[in-house]
């Protein structure tokens, strides 16, 4: 398989780059508008096409880069079938293995973040690779105090789709914003200051809901740009507006 982690540093998201060496079939992982060019440049240098932007869940902290990749590299977009969004090619669904060459994820649902929020659970030669989006974080989790998020769902889904998975396996985050890049399941159940150590469920609700976060700054925008797969919405900020011109991104 051919692999690279990728950094947008404004949202500090990271985008993800799956590759079948034997088909040459290439899928992007959660990609953002601004280094949509950036990422064509990496798929450029190592001789790839990209095949599939896939989505984990509607983010509300970017804009996604799937419209415009679509539009400059001809991929198709994927991403839950709950999110029932037109503007996708491929509906992802637990139980149905999606296929990137000889490569095959394995969606999870994982709700409580976001209600219809999706990882990708990859076995690369007997070695298990979680690309959890934001369900579960390097010592952390995503916010459950918007966009249908709700805490009892999201300690269940993390309990009963990651926990029980191999303490080795690899967990690729959706974000991190302490410049770390990858944990384990062994070391979440263990050093997760929420969720580790079998802390019990009422417990975690109470710490998610006395988090008392402030509203997302980019959430008014991000969210109706991102039900349309990559869309610059009328409100999108001055200086981001030129992100949405094909010819002059970047």
């Amino acid at each position: 398989m051919i692999f690279k982690q990728l950094f947008e540093p404004e949202s500090s998201t990271y985008t993800y780059l799956l590759s079948c060496p034997d088909t040459g079939k290439t899928a992007l992982i959660d990609p953002v508008l601004e280094t949509v060019d950036r990422d064509l440049e990496v798929l450029q240098h190592m001789g790839l096409s990209l095949d599939y932007a896939i989505e984990t869940h509607i983010h509300a902290d970017h804009i996604t880069g799937g419209k415009m990749l679509r539009e400059k590299a001809g991929c198709q977009l994927a991403g839950p079938a709950l999110d029932e969004l037109p503007c996708r090619d491929v509906g992802i669904r637990e139980g149905e293995p999606f296929r990137v060459g000889n490569l095959v994820v394995n969606p999870l649902f994982t709700p409580g973040h976001t209600d219809t929020h999706h990882a990708y659970l990859l076995d690369h030669v007997g070695l298990k690779m979680l690309f959890s989006g934001d369900a579960l974080l390097i010592e952390a989790c995503g916010r459950t105090d918007f966009q249908s998020g709700d805490p009892h769902t999201l300690y269940r889904s993390i309990h009963d789709k990651f926990f029980t998975l191999p303490d080795e396996t690899l967990v690729y985050p959706g974000h991190d914003y302490e410049e770390r890049q990858i944990t384990t399941i062994g070391q979440e159940k263990m050093r997760n200051p929420r969720l580790g150590k079998d802390k019990p469920e009422e417990e975690f609700v109470k710490i998610m809901n006395e988090m008392d976060l402030p509203y997302p700054k980019k959430i008014d925008w991000a969210l109706p740009g991102n039900e349309g797969c990559g869309i610059c919405p009328d409100n999108l900020p001055e200086d981001k507006k030129h992100l949405c011109d094909p010819e002059a991104q970047g």
